[in-house]
C-alpha cells in the first residue's frame, strides 16, 4: 500500500453499525474480490472488495471476515481469515500482513489463517440461524461474470440449505452512503492529490502536445503522492473526442484551437475523487467556447445550489435540466418554440446533456446509494453538468465534488481552478 492507512477507529464503528442492522442470530461472511488473470501465469492488479475494506481496513488478496455478535464462543464474534506468508510468497510477492499488523489495521483481536476458515465457520453455523452473504447489488451493474461472493454462496447453499439466508448488500447500500468523519479526510485526500496533477497539466498543455502525455503527467502526480492510481480510467479527450462521453483511447495529438476535456481522478486508501475540466490547448479559449464553458459553468452553480439533504435525485435532475434548457436556447442550439412542445417524457436538451448531473462518490466511483430516496447529511455526490456539439467539435464538462451537510453543502474541489480567468492565467504564467 502507498497510502496511509485510515485509523481503525473506521471499521469498528463500520462494523457496529452493520451488525445493529443484522437479524438476532445472524452470522455474515465477507470475502475480499477474486484475483483476475491477464495472461500467462500473470495477474491483473488486485483491488479490494469495497465491502470487506468499510468492515476490516484489510487490503489483501484471499481474506474473509465474520461476524457472529450472537456467537456462543466470544473469541469468534469478530473473526479475520488471512493468506499465511512463507518464504516463498515472501521472496515472490512481497511482504503481506502478520496476526499483528491485521489487528492494527482492522481492530480485530481474532485473527487466523486461511486453512482454519472451514473449521470455525462449520462450527459457529451450527449456532447461527440465519446467514448473511454478500453481493454486487450496484444497479449500474449488469452480471456477466461469476465473481467470488456468488460462487462461494452457491457452495455454501448446497452444503447448508437448511439455514436462513439474507442480502448483506442493502445494509451496506444504506451504510455507505452516509460518510463518516474519517471517511470524508479520505476523500478530501483523494481531491486534493487530483488537485495537484490538475494544475501540472495546466502548466504542461500546449498545442501539438498528445492525450497519452497528459495523461502521463496526471499519473506521475499520482503517484508521488501516495496514491494508488486512477480512480478509473482517465478521459483526455480533445477536440471531438469530447463528445464521446467514455473516451479512453486518450492517443490523439491536442491541436490549437481544440479544447481538451479531462475527466480523472484520484484513488486513495481505496477512496475516490472524480473531477472534470474542459481546458483550452492553446491556453485561451475562442468567444464561442466561452459561450458554452460559461452556460456550463452557470448550471453547475444552479445545481450546486439545489442539491442538498431533503431533495430527490429526480427531481433535483428536472430542475437541472430546466436550467440547461434555457442554456442551450440562448447558445442557439435549441428553439424555444419546439421546447414548447417537445415530449416531456424525452427533452430536447438531451440531445446536448445527454446524462445525469450527480452520482454518489466514495468506495466506489458509482457508490452505493438509494437514487429514489431523499439525500441525506454526510453524502458524498458528484455535480458535473456539460454540453456536447459534436457538429462543432466541442465538448465541455465541469465537475467537483460536494459533501452534504445539514447547512447545504461543501464543495470539496473548491481550490480547484474552473473560472475561465483562473484557467487562462495559470495556463498562460
Amino acid at each position: 500500500m502507498k497510502y496511509i492507512a485510515p485509523e481503525n477507529k473506521l471499521f469498528i464503528e463500520n462494523r457496529q453499525r452493520f451488525v445493529s442492522n443484522i437479524k438476532s442470530n445472524s452470522i455474515v461472511i465477507i470475502h475480499s474480490n477474486d484475483e483476475f488473470p491477464k495472461s500467462g501465469d500473470a495477474l491483473l492488479t488486485f483491488k479490494q472488495s469495497p465491502d470487506l475494506f468499510y468492515l476490516s481496513g484489510i487490503d489483501q488478496e484471499q481474506s474473509i471476515l465474520i461476524l457472529f455478535p450472537d456467537s456462543p464462543i466470544l473469541a469468534y464474534r469478530e473473526v479475520l481469515f488471512l493468506k499465511q506468508t512463507n518464504e516463498r510468497i515472501a521472496v515472490w510477492e512481497g511482504h503481506k500482513y502478520t496476526k499483528e499488523e491485521a489487528k492494527q489495521a482492522s481492530g480485530i483481536e481474532s485473527i487466523f489463517w486461511l486453512d482454519e476458515y472451514e473449521a470455525i465457520l462449520n462450527l459457529l453455523l451450527n449456532y447461527a440461524e440465519n446467514i448473511y452473504l454478500n453481493s454486487n447489488d450496484n444497479d449500474r451493474y449488469s452480471h456477466t461474470v461469476p465473481y467470488r461472493d456468488l460462487r462461494l454462496a452457491l457452495d455454501l447453499k448446497n452444503r447448508f440449505p437448511l439455514h436462513q439466508y439474507n442480502r448483506a448488500a442493502p445494509i451496506f447500500r444504506k451504510l455507505r452512503a452516509i460518510k463518516s468523519e474519517i471517511e470524508i479526510a479520505q476523500i478530501k485526500t483523494a481531491c486534493q492529490i487530483t488537485e495537484s496533477a490538475f494544475r501540472r497539466v495546466l502548466k504542461f498543455v500546449k498545442p501539438e502536445v498528445t492525450e497519452y502525455e497528459i495523461e502521463a503527467e496526471i499519473i506521475h502526480e499520482f503517484i508521488k503522492n501516495r496514491a494508488t492510481g486512477h480512480a478509473y480510467n482517465p478521459i483526455i479527450a480533445s477536440g471531438a473526442s469530447a463528445c464521446i462521453l467514455h473516451y479512453n483511447d486518450n492517443n490523439k495529438v491536442c491541436y490549437d484551437g481544440e479544447v481538451i476535456l479531462l475527466d480523472f481522478g484520484a484513488e486513495y486508501a481505496n477512496y475516490n475523487a472524480d473531477l472534470s475540466r474542459s481546458i483550452p490547448v492553446s491556453g485561451r479559449y475562442s468567444e464561442r467556447q466561452k459561450q458554452v464553458y460559461n452556460a456550463v459553468l452557470r448550471t453547475m452553480k444552479f445545481a450546486t445550489g439545489i442539491l442538498q439533504p431533503g431533495i430527490l435525485l429526480d427531481e433535483y435532475q428536472k430542475e437541472v435540466g430546466n436550467f440547461m434548457e434555457s442554456e442551450l436556447i440562448d447558445l442557439g442550439l435549441l428553439d424555444r418554440q419546439e421546447v414548447l412542445k417537445q415530449d416531456s417524457a424525452m427533452p430536447l436538451y438531451k440531445q446536448y446533456f445527454m446524462h445525469g448531473t450527480s452520482h454518489f462518490l466514495g468506495l466506489d466511483v458509482h457508490d452505493l446509494g438509494n437514487r429514489y430516496q431523499k439525500l441525506e447529511e454526510g453524502m458524498v455526490l458528484t455535480c458535473e453538468p456539460g454540453i456536447y456539439i459534436p457538429k462543432e467539435g466541442l465538448g465541455i464538462r465541469i465537475e467537483n465534488n460536494l459533501q452534504l451537510t445539514k447547512n447545504g453543502n461543501i464543495d470539496l474541489m473548491a481550490s480547484i481552478p474552473r473560472e475561465i480567468e483562473e484557467i487562462e492565467e495559470l495556463m498562460n504564467s
